[in-house]
């Protein structure tokens, strides 16, 4: 195996690992129309779940995150590449 397809395979499983690098209670930030926000994981979804009016179209192989906003309260789901721990 060269280099190259190390790194490569290295990247795909980071990726994959990377819907468990979020537990309950983590703080997380993510980017919105008004700049960076943060909030805390409430729940990992692993179902299709309703939240406030939005469909999160989650699977156990396509997790996604209930977060709720330190600033505002609301809570929404988020997958998980569009969160950082913060």
């Amino acid at each position: 195996m060269s280099a190259a397809d190390s790194k490569s395979q290295s990247s795909a499983e980071d990726a994959s690992s990377s819907s468990d690098a979020f537990q309950p209670g983590d703080e997380v930030e993510w980017n919105t129309s008004q700049g960076k926000t943060t909030g805390e994981v409430v729940e990992k979804l692993t179902t299709k779940t309703q939240v406030k009016g939005h469909t999160a179209k989650a699977t156990k192989d396509d997790p996604q995150y209930l977060v709720e906003s330190d600033k505002t309260g609301k809570q929404a789901a988020h997958k998980p590449d569009s969160l950082s721990k913060s």
